[in-house]
């Protein structure tokens, strides 16, 4: 799962029918540090995020996990809304065993 802000939302009155009813936003994705990275994009809202919003969205077959028992077309979903942005960066160290 990654970090985007919603930036607001799309309408389309033509869909395919397992998209009624459900909100298609535009997300920008986000670093660690919580700036802007890539092209924005579309997802499917699950959890009712709104513009301005922090969300965890995630990509491809495991998009579609939120709408168990329908087929809903999407390979970009958001599956959560973050309470706070205070975060803790973490750092990776490689080491090497000899």
């Amino acid at each position: 799962m990654q970090l985007a802000r919603v930036l607001g939302n799309i309408v389309a009155t033509i869909k395919n029918s397992t998209l009624e009813g459900r909100k298609l936003m535009v997300i920008q994705t986000l670093d660690a540090q919580l700036r802007p990275v890539g092209k924005p994009l579309v997802a499917v809202d699950s959890v009712g995020a709104g513009p301005g919003e922090l969300v965890f969205w995630c990509r491809g077959k495991e998009a579609s996990f939120p709408f168990a028992g329908s087929e809903v077309p999407t390979d970009c979903t958001i599956v959560g809304i973050v309470d706070s942005d205070k975060h803790v960066e973490i750092k990776m160290q490689l080491t090497g065993n000899s």
